[in-house]
């Protein structure tokens, strides 16, 4: 079925729940050109962040997770998506093209469009509760589904080597002026602006869960849940990673990102991407070799776990309108 038999209300919440997707700093790097018979993912690299992102390996990343959300959510209009991705390599600001075919939604195609809108990035400390094996491999087997390889790090070892990482790639970025001034820019945002994270949605000062250094952000205001006093943390740390390292594979290491985060959701798990480790080349590296022996590129890293019984709900971010963001070719 073309496009054009669809009503464009159907198309603009399509895009709508799209723009839910997560992105480095709620940047929302992404664009949607709307065709007679398909709708077009572009590159928007004006909302770049050149000192966290130099290489605009996160924005692609974020631009693949957008993809992923909206063929969920056309999956669940009733529309199956034929997506050709990068179909055009002389234009590489076109992500991708997305047709439509009529099909039946599953009940897994309205159950991870429902977790669109209840997806949080839950930045404070989780619970002591363990994720369950079977969890974790629900988890690996929908980012496999999206071509990508998810390793949950659950080894001892490997987990320190995964945490040092971590620690070097933030030490690095916060020696960094520009990098310190973009923070700030994006950052510390009131509850309505449309972009940049929210002062709601970010701890205030530098914090560590555990073992896991999370990214220090500006103005934060968000307040940890009560716990008991010396209770660990048990969040998982999951890599994502590709073959290869080209845009095709940051953008389905995007999609993959998408599922995950979206079946964390379904099953109640608190979750939330830590793209840091890989946005400094040394640290980067470090993953590959130390954590993935040398077989994969680490394109993600994405924490989750149970959020305490006393943990209060996250309000949702902001985003920019449909308007803002599509145009008709």
């Amino acid at each position: 079925m073309a496009a054009t038999d669809m009503d464009r209300v159907t198309v603009n919440d399509a895009i709508e729940l799209a723009a839910r997707a997560p992105s480095v700093h709620n940047s929302q790097p992404w664009r949607w050109l709307i065709g007679d018979d398909s709708v077009h993912l572009m590159a928007d690299w004006s909302r770049q962040v050149p000192a966290t992102d130099p290489q605009g390996r996160d924005l692609l990343i974020s631009c693949g997770a957008a993809l992923h959300h909206l063929r969920v959510a056309f999956a669940a209009l009733g529309y199956a998506t034929l997506v050709h991705r990068i179909p055009n390599p002389a234009t590489p600001d076109h992500l991708a093209a997305v047709e439509f075919v009529s099909a039946e939604p599953s009940r897994e195609d309205v159950a991870l469009a429902s977790a669109i809108t209840r997806r949080r990035t839950d930045r404070r400390a989780y619970s002591s509760w363990p994720v369950p094996a079977e969890l974790l491999d629900l988890l690996v087997e929908r980012a496999a589904h999206e071509g990508v390889i998810a390793i949950p790090v659950t080894d001892t070892d490997a987990r320190y080597r995964l945490a040092v990482a971590m620690e070097l790639a933030a030490e690095r970025q916060q020696r960094d002026p520009e990098y310190a001034a973009e923070i700030a820019q994006w950052s510390g945002r009131s509850r309505v602006s449309t972009d940049g994270v929210p002062a709601v949605a970010a701890p205030a000062g530098s914090e560590h869960h555990g073992d896991t250094r999370m990214r220090t952000f500006t103005g934060g205001e968000l307040r940890e849940s009560p716990v008991r006093r010396g209770e660990p943390d048990a969040g998982e740390l999951i890599v994502l990673a590709t073959p290869g390292d080209d845009a095709l594979s940051r953008l389905r290491a995007g999609e993959a990102a998408s599922a995950v985060l979206l079946t964390a959701t379904e099953l109640g798990l608190a979750s939330c991407p830590l793209s840091q480790a890989v946005e400094v080349a040394d640290s980067r590296i470090l993953i590959r070799d130390t954590v993935l022996d040398g077989a994969a590129i680490p394109q993600l890293v994405l924490r989750v776990g149970w959020a305490p019984t006393s943990a209060e709900p996250l309000p949702a971010s902001a985003r920019r309108a449909v308007a803002d963001i599509s145009a008709t070719l």
